[in-house]
């Protein structure tokens, strides 16, 4: 049950993502590019949870998760604080 839930929360982040660039490219408006770049990153850090809980038992994964979490999110607050439109 919880394999499915992992799976799950990754697809509902790459919708989101997918989503979220596909408004950017019909609207321009930058602040969907940020948003699909972070859930983006998200999406990868669901796929590192589903191979950290599920398949690598033995191996911790949390510093890649850690990373990017991370990464995902200063992607959003530098697209939230210092790009301006134009």
């Amino acid at each position: 049950m919880v394999d499915l839930i992992y799976g799950l929360c990754a697809l509902t982040a790459a919708l989101c993502c997918w989503l979220l660039l596909l408004g950017y490219f019909r609207s321009r408006y930058r602040l969907l590019l940020w948003g699909g770049l972070c859930f983006a990153g998200l999406t990868l850090n669901n796929i590192f949870v589903i191979m950290d809980k599920v398949f690598f038992l033995q191996m911790d994964l949390s510093v890649p998760r850690m990373v990017t979490s991370l990464a995902a999110m200063i992607i959003l607050l530098y697209g939230l604080i210092w790009d301006t439109e134009s």
